[in-house]
């Protein structure tokens, strides 16, 4: 019987997937030694399909963590190994903007797509490739998105938002996320200085005594958020909340938040945070029922 594994730091989200796929869950162990090196333990006796639900936030270490399993399960019988990574690291890099920069995305998708034999991923941040298939060279590489997810839990809520999408990029998945509830949208323009400062500038609309919600795919540094935040919140909105797939959250990034106005984020567990609220299982156990072997 197919199998789900994970790594302890998203046990939680993988033993979900497990429950609502009605199969069995193992942990794989890890050992870190003081030089950084890693001691990685499958368990034993291991079926021939294997699932590795591990979210690739953080990913330096967690990718040759995987490596180590994967291959110690292959050589340990299992013959076919799917991973579910619900954030899909180092897909920003989609092209050398400077003369020897390392295209990471190509790299990174080669070294997965050589590694595993389907993957199931949620909102890759793709920008100038637009099919995860040319990124990932296997039959099966799939970009689910939470877009519906995170709207229709916005409708459970007792308020109706004005959706606000930080940039230009941000207004397909914005209008996703609002369909679900029929909410109106607007959307921002940003210019971006550096990885810490960017400029924020509002759609020319009221926002006077209205209930805002930037929604987003990533928040990481957490700047664009909080200028959209600050922004809107200068423009007369009464609350402002978030609404992310993926709290990456660098060290500092909810402060800056919470001090820009943001009063609640909301995200999917893609990545364990205190602020999960969305539970992306069942989509994910949807997508991979057809790839199920026994």
């Amino acid at each position: 019987m197919t199998m789900v594994v994970s790594f302890s730091d998203y046990a939680a989200p993988a033993r979900r997937l497990a429950e609502t796929m009605g199969r069995d869950y193992r942990t794989i162990e890890v050992h870190s030694f003081p030089d950084g090196e890693s001691r990685v333990q499958i368990p034993l006796n291991l079926p021939a399909h294997l699932i590795i639900c591990e979210s690739l936030d953080r990913p330096n270490g967690k990718l040759i963590e995987l490596l180590l399993a994967v291959k110690t399960a292959r050589n340990s019988g299992t013959t076919h190994i799917t991973l579910v990574a619900p954030y899909l690291c180092y897909m920003r890099q989609d092209k050398a903007f400077h003369p020897g920069e390392a295209v990471s995305q190509r790299i990174i998708g080669e070294f997965l797509g050589g590694l595993v034999d389907d993957l199931i991923t949620v909102d890759a941040h793709l920008h100038r490739i637009k099919d995860l298939h040319q990124v990932i060279p296997i039959k099966n590489a799939i970009n689910l998105t939470a877009a519906t997810a995170l709207g229709e839990f916005l409708a459970q809520q007792p308020f109706s938002p004005l959706l606000l999408g930080p940039d230009a990029e941000s207004r397909q998945w914005v209008e996703q996320v609002a369909s679900a509830g029929g909410f109106d949208t607007a959307v921002a323009r940003k210019e971006r200085v550096s990885d810490t400062e960017v400029h924020i500038t509002l759609p020319e609309i009221d926002f006077r005594d209205r209930i805002i919600v930037l929604v987003d795919d990533v928040a990481s540094s957490g700047h664009t958020l909080a200028e959209a935040a600050q922004q809107a919140k200068q423009a007369g909105a009464k609350q402002v909340f978030g609404l992310i797939t993926h709290a990456l959250f660098a060290a500092g990034a909810e402060e800056l938040l919470h001090k820009a106005g943001i009063e609640k984020i909301w995200s999917s567990d893609s990545i364990c945070h205190a602020s999960n609220t969305i539970f992306l299982a069942g989509m994910l156990a949807e997508s991979l029922q057809p790839l199920i072997r026994n």
